[in-house]
């Protein structure tokens, strides 16, 4: 029987009936699927008419209107997601193809196409039920095509572990993406001139000659790539790294296209003008005609304001002392980490804005963070939540160097004020050949320059009265021009991460103040139209904490920006550091809201966490989104934050930075 939108009901799903029915979702097509248990039947339904699950199943198969559906959608999502008694099974078949083997497959395959079984994250289904969907689906699908059900979630997985891969054969979420032929990195298209370099060290000899309107396709994009037209990663990366955190803040299209050297190859595309656009559903690379004139692009007009700093002479102060309007005198990140300090210390009114905002049929998302938090009464919700961040995580100990201390330092040498005036001059002509040398210039004179004495003892007596001497010390960015809508400055100061001793602790001081002018960085302000004079570095100096695990996370998924649920995680073991393009993390995407992660990488890892630390990552997926409403009160949506962290060995969490994610 087939409905008058092509929805098919009962039938065989061969490949071509499944292909007149799917949609695209990460170039992959697929279809949603109901099994109905009560009539021992399922739909498969047409992607073009039914967007969602439950409408199909409450207007078509219930009788239900839309109106009567939203007045109490919650409910009706629980009976359908969660209810032990359900009449309904939903599902999600996906169309792969991969070369290679699995152990869910019998036989060796070449090219050959497979379908991937799944629920919805929200889904609880335990062992028996997906034992049951996976027998009903692999009894109405076609022969030919194989059959994996994909876990949605860790909690899927471990429902899994005791039920015979030669029942239900199965494969993970990192293992779909390890074999993935395109990922979507950042929606967008341009149109552009194609480089292509087969080893980092093409890419270095070439470097310098690139152009805004050039397309960069290589096997790992570098960090220190200069603003362009596109990019094209030939091999697994994480939407987290520097260099696709500055391709989401510029808007430019980013992918991971396995087989870019092939098609770069098999069509000479190699320094042509191609049009490249990256979608949901899938990629688009062809050859197109040079423009007749090239036109300024956009962002070179236009001019991105900061707001006024506060240069006055200000003391070196601890963290724990600032709040966030100390950001015009201290920089955005030593003052949130200060308003961190305070909203542990003493919580917050505003911990629940972002499951308070309407949702669209839902007047709020608040009863699933009582769930979450096991509060019976709504009212009870706002201390819950502060008691659950002040208990299960810590701001760090550190101290903020104010922007009038490297005024005060640049300010002591001559030979550096006439630099800077040689590179403002530089700037204002163009002339970017000079200001490059300029700028390495300068960096060197402020690594060596003698610190003037004053701000040396002013530096070493904090430090000794508020850290000590005896522990590591981390020395961090904390500038005015960074964390900016349209400019993210993503990985383009520095950071010097175990500083022993105070000599140390100086010269990475300097390191820091000299990466205010380093040419990328100077470049890249210079073309948001950042002025130098208005551009100001301060420091933060914090306690190294020794880590079981460390990483960073922003609330939001970077792939699907308008899904309101997921938060995504990057991690390694023994280390902070893993978004700088070198390492490659595991990666996670936790559900905020109904609940639940899974592993979408392992990066170079070779085997997944242990599940108590899932859950503790599932526990700081929900204090960014607690966070969040703090520090984006007037529109937490707009604004997810990029939070830098690490499991230490008493099972705590410490925050060590917190910046909005401007992509």
């Amino acid at each position: 029987m087939t409905t008058t939108d092509n929805t098919v009901v009962g039938a065989r799903l061969t490949k071509p009936l499944f292909e007149r029915l799917a949609g695209a979702l990460a170039g992959h097509p697929y279809v949603k699927i109901v099994v109905d248990r009560a009539e021992n039947t399922w739909h498969v339904l047409d992607t073009a008419a039914h967007s969602f699950h439950v409408r199909y199943i409450a207007t078509c198969l219930c009788g239900m209107t839309l109106d009567e559906l939203e007045e109490d959608v919650d409910a009706f999502n629980a009976s359908v997601y969660t209810g032990d008694d359900r009449r309904f099974l939903l599902g999600i078949l996906s169309l792969h193809t991969r070369t290679g083997e699995h152990p869910g497959l019998a036989t060796r395959y070449d090219e050959r196409p497979f379908m991937v079984l799944e629920t919805t994250e929200a889904d609880t289904m335990g062992a028996e039920l997906l034992t049951e969907l996976y027998t009903f689906v692999r009894a109405r699908l076609d022969d030919s095509l194989p059959l994996l059900l994909k876990p949605a979630t860790h909690a899927q997985e471990s429902a899994l572990v005791g039920v015979p891969e030669s029942k239900v054969p199965r494969i993970l979420s990192h293992e779909l993406f390890a074999a993935a032929e395109f990922v979507p990195l950042n929606i967008a298209f341009a149109r552009g001139r194609l480089r292509h370099f087969s080893s980092e060290e093409e890419y270095r000899k070439a470097r310098e000659h690139l152009t805004w309107y050039d397309i960069v396709a290589m096997p790992v994009v570098p960090d220190d790539i200069p603003r362009v037209a596109g990019l094209i990663n030939g091999s697994p990366t994480t939407p987290l790294s520097h260099t696709n955190v500055l391709a989401a803040g510029w808007g430019v299209p980013n992918a991971i296209v396995r087989d870019i050297d092939a098609r770069v190859h098999a069509d000479d595309l190699d320094g042509a003008w191609v049009h490249y656009e990256v979608s949901d559903g899938g990629l688009r690379l062809s050859r197109t005609s040079p423009p007749e004139t090239l036109t300024e692009p956009h962002w070179q007009t236009h001019r991105i304001r900061l707001d006024p700093p506060d240069t006055d002479r200000a003391p070196v102060t601890p963290l724990n002392r600032l709040r966030a309007a100390d950001r015009v005198r201290f920089g955005t990140k030593a003052a949130n980490l200060g308003e961190l300090h305070h909203i542990l210390r003493h919580g917050s009114t505003e911990l629940l804005g972002y499951y308070s905002k309407p949702r669209p049929p839902r007047p709020s998302l608040l009863p699933y963070l009582q769930r979450r938090l096991r509060v019976s009464h709504e009212d009870e919700l706002r201390a819950r939540a502060a008691a659950f961040l002040a208990r299960r995580f810590r701001g760090p100990d550190g101290l903020a160097l104010p922007f009038s201390l490297n005024q005060r330092f640049l300010a002591s040498s001559p030979t550096i004020q006439q630099c800077i005036g040689k590179l403002k001059m530089a700037l204002e002509l163009n002339e970017l050949d000079a200001v490059d040398a300029l700028c390495l210039q300068l960096q060197g004179l402020i690594r060596t320059t003698t610190v003037p004495v004053g701000i040396e003892l002013e530096i070493r007596d904090k430090i000794s009265q508020h850290l000590g001497t005896a522990r590591p010390l981390v020395v961090r960015s904390s500038s005015n021009a960074e964390d900016l809508p349209g400019f993210s400055a993503a990985g383009i100061y520095d950071s010097v991460v175990s500083v022993a001793a105070f000599p140390h602790v100086l010269d990475a001081i300097r390191q820091v103040w000299a990466s205010l002018l380093s040419p990328r960085s100077v470049r890249l302000r210079h073309q948001a139209g950042i002025s130098l004079d208005d551009t100001y570095m301060g420091v933060i100096v914090q306690r190294y904490a020794p880590a079981v695990l460390g990483g960073v996370m922003v609330t939001c998924d970077p792939t699907r920006p308008k899904d309101f649920r997921g938060v995504y995680l990057n991690c390694a073991a023994d280390s902070a550091d893993v978004v700088d393009g070198r390492t490659a993390p595991l990666q996670y995407l936790y559900n905020t809201v109904e609940g639940g992660g899974r592993t979408v990488s392992l990066g170079a890892a070779d085997t997944d966490v242990e599940p108590a630390v899932k859950e503790r990552l599932a526990d700081l997926a929900l204090a960014g989104r607690l966070l969040q409403s703090h520090f984006a009160v007037d529109d937490p949506d707009a604004s997810p934050l990029d939070v830098e962290w690490l499991l230490a060995d008493d099972g705590r969490i410490h925050l060590l930075q917190i910046r909005p994610y401007s992509a």
